[in-house]
Order: structure tokens, then C-alpha cells, then sequence
């Protein structure tokens, strides 16, 4: 078996995720290329989504992610991998919601007791938005809330189901059955992806969804274990079996490689040019939520330095928006009133990073 370092491996990462060189190995690359490439991008905060977009494009366009939800209709929002909100191209964002769905959380009794809500429970709201939602209708939260509560009689679920947090609408946003719809003024919209999005095509099949999400995590994120997808689809919440099974089914195209005495899987296509990678010593500044660093996870010691998590994965599930340098993070950074302020894990060379602070300012806001 073939070895590779995962100094090799992390500027391999670099190039797949657009990010080396710096606003140059996107080209032309649209919004919705950038979310393919990445395996969907984290949108919990709509500006870190735009950031991780723009800093990737070689001429990044302002408002060219909502363009691409709204008028192209060719991106999608709507909860996904650990039960975040993401960016996803329509046309794989269904294989993504069956795996995600396959971790059946509100099967447990402790999810149960939590929410108040029992799987019977979730299957009548999951109808009720069904119609509600039908022919193309694009309801407030608080309107959702209402057409289900009055159809299903559930009085007791308006609280939790008109929370924030969406906590029993992100298994039906994994149905299918609901995805995020045009905002209206400051209030989003949920509305049926089916009547929404003219590339909807449906749920595919698990081992047809498993070999599209697999081969595209690999292809941004690999090498990688079984265990490592498990962690940043679901934070290992999956059952193995489960997710050995999705492994065999994508195994046509795959190969194995070993990264510092650990096999991995890697696209059998992407070997060779990972084999040739060298190891950068580039600089580069990330938004807040990067895929680069969900990718891998913040408890990758490889990537980010045990002592530094705390500074890069903080309270709330903020992720901190990161200095890297040679693939790994360096140093965590904050925007003060336009002035970059970094604090680094160890040296990083001035003239770089100021470079990079250069491009991030340039960046569309």
C-alpha cells in the first residue's frame, strides 16, 4: 500500500477545497460548484456560508450564493450533515438527507422525553407539512406551526416545533418533505423541495445515496476513514454496520492508501496526483464554520494542535475562523472594525499572512 504524510494529504486538501493557490484553482467556478466540491457548506450563519464561497473564487461576485438559492434555484438550504444547516446542489442534496436520515434519533427514548415528541408524532407532522406545502406554498415558521398544529391536533408541539433550532424539522427536512423557500422580509420560509426546485428528483435508494456522498466527501476531504465520514456526517451517531454497508456500496472507484501507519480510502482517481503532492508551506485565512476544518472535524489533531482546540471550537458550537499555515491551523483571527486581529499558535510568516489579510478585506461583504 502505497504512503502518503499528512503533510501531503493536508496540501492535496488544500487544492481540492479551491483554496491553493489563493483565488486562483476555482477559475470560474460558480457558487454551486464550490458547495459540490466541498460536500455541501455549512449555513448555520449565512455569512460564513458567503465568505467560505467568495474566498475560494478567483473574482467573487457579491450576492452570487443567494443568486444561486433564489433565481438558479440550483443550490438548496436546508438541514443536513450533524443536523446543520447547509448548502447543498440540488441535484446530490437528496442523497445527503438519507444518509443523514439514517441516524433515527427521534427513535431513542431519551430524544422522546427531551422534545415530547414521539416517532408517531413526527409522521403526522411530516404529513400535515406535506399538504401544507403543497403547490409550491412557502410558509413562516409561524404559519407552519399553526397548518401543522391544526391539522394534527398536537397543541402540545407548537412550542418545540416553532423553536429556532427546528429540532422536529430537521427529520422532515431528511424526508424530504420541507427545505428552506424564499425569505420574506426578515423571516424565512419553508417550502416542498419537490415544488420548489426544478432539479428535485426524489430520494434516491441508500446504496445509491451512500456512493454519492462517500465518493464526494473523499473528494474533498480524504483520505479518510469510515470512522472519520461517521464523524462529520453524524458525530458518529450512525450505527457501524451502517456505515461499513455504505462503504461496500461505494466501494467501485476507491482505493486505499496509507497515511502515517493508518489505511485509508481515497477516490482511486485522485491517487496518483495525491502520491505526487508536496507539502505547502502557503498561508491562508478561513471564514468562521470552514468546510476545511468541519471536514476533518476540530478534534483532528493532525489539523488542529489539542492545547488550541478550545480557541478554534468554542462555546455555543462556534467554530473560529482559522489561520493556516502548511495545511495546518496555525492561529484563530476576528474582524475588529475592519482591522484583522490574529492570534497565532506558533510563528507564521509576516509577509504571507499579511498578504492574506490583504485578500480576505477584498473579499465582498
Amino acid at each position: 500500500m502505497a504512503s502518503v504524510t499528512w503533510a501531503q494529504v493536508l496540501a492535496w486538501r488544500m487544492r481540492r477545497q479551491y483554496l491553493e493557490p489563493a483565488g486562483e484553482s476555482a477559475g470560474a467556478a460558480s457558487a454551486t460548484d464550490v458547495a459540490r466540491r466541498l460536500a455541501g457548506v455549512q449555513a448555520q450563519v449565512a455569512s460564513a456560508a458567503e465568505t467560505a464561497v467568495a474566498l475560494r473564487r478567483t473574482e467573487p461576485v457579491p450576492g452570487e450564493v443567494t443568486h444561486a438559492l433564489l433565481d438558479e434555484r440550483a443550490l438548496v438550504k436546508t438541514w443536513a450533515m450533524r443536523g446543520t444547516l447547509h448548502l447543498l446542489p440540488v441535484d446530490e442534496a437528496a442523497a445527503y438527507l438519507v444518509l443523514c436520515s439514517a441516524v433515527r434519533n427521534w427513535e431513542k427514548g431519551t430524544w422522546q422525553r427531551t422534545f415530547g415528541a414521539t416517532p408517531a408524532d413526527l409522521e403526522a407532522i411530516a404529513e400535515a407539512a406535506t399538504g401544507a406545502l403543497a403547490g409550491g406554498a412557502a410558509l413562516t415558521r409561524e404559519e407552519l406551526t399553526t397548518a401543522v398544529v391544526e391539522e394534527t391536533g398536537s397543541r402540545h408541539l407548537a412550542e418545540v416545533l416553532g423553536s429556532g433550532w427546528g429540532t422536529l424539522l430537521k427529520p422532515l427536512a431528511w424526508w424530504g418533505v420541507l427545505c428552506y423557500g424564499p425569505p420574506r422580509g426578515t423571516n424565512v420560509t419553508f417550502t416542498s423541495p419537490e415544488g420548489w426546485l426544478p432539479g428535485w428528483k426524489g430520494l434516491p435508494p441508500m446504496d445509491e445515496a451512500a456512493r454519492t456522498v462517500v465518493h464526494a466527501y473523499l473528494g474533498a476531504h480524504g483520505p479518510a476513514t469510515p470512522d472519520q465520514f461517521d464523524n462529520w456526517l453524524m458525530r458518529k451517531a450512525n450505527r457501524k454496520r451502517d456505515v461499513k454497508a455504505w462503504f461496500a456500496a461505494a466501494e467501485d472507484g476507491l482505493a486505499m492508501v496509507d497515511v502515517e501507519g493508518v489505511p485509508m480510502y481515497v477516490q482511486e482517481g485522485h491517487r496518483d496526483e495525491l502520491l505526487a503532492t508536496e507539502p505547502t508551506s502557503s498561508v491562508r485565512l478561513l471564514g468562521a464554520f470552514d468546510q476545511y476544518v468541519l471536514g476533518a472535524g476540530t478534534g483532528a489533531t493532525y489539523l488542529v494542535p489539542a492545547e488550541h482546540r478550545k480557541a478554534v471550537s468554542r462555546a455555543g458550537g462556534w467554530i473560529s475562523p482559522v489561520v493556516l499555515h502548511e495545511g495546518r491551523v496555525a492561529g484563530v483571527w476576528e474582524d475588529m472594525d475592519g482591522d484583522i486581529a490574529v492570534t497565532a499558535f506558533e510563528d507564521v510568516p509576516a509577509d504571507l499572512l499579511e498578504a492574506e489579510k490583504a485578500r480576505m478585506r477584498s473579499l465582498p461583504r
